[in-house]
């Protein structure tokens, strides 16, 4: 998808702080934080919703998720607590559509934030 700033920063067009990254899934630092640590993990796939996955997706989620499990250990902030949350659509929360998961933590979280 040739406008989607997710897109351009899983092809290397736009530059962001990576902290991982596979075939599959990249993980980078979310550009306004809501948290201490604030990381967003997305398919290289364009998917713009959690509507959109389809049955060839399977797995995606899976996946994306023990990235949030791994960087949570990375990060150090698998003891004292994260939070991993998608959202979808403008009642949700999403700003960019293209899937993506948050990946928080790093003071007691509350709903405060969103």
């Amino acid at each position: 998808m040739t406008d989607c700033i997710f897109c351009k920063i899983a092809s290397g067009i736009l530059p962001a702080s990576i902290i991982y990254q596979d075939e599959k899934i990249i993980a980078f630092d979310d550009i306004y934080p809501k948290a201490p640590t604030h990381k967003l993990i997305i398919p290289r796939k364009h998917i713009a919703t959690l509507n959109d996955l389809s049955a060839e997706d399977k797995g995606l989620i899976d996946e994306m998720t023990a990235v949030a499990q791994k960087l949570a250990v990375d990060l150090k902030i698998d003891q004292s607590g994260y939070r991993v949350l998608i959202n979808c659509n403008p009642d949700g929360g999403q700003v960019v559509y293209h899937l993506h998961l948050h990946l928080l933590g790093g003071k007691r979280l509350t709903f405060k934030e969103w």
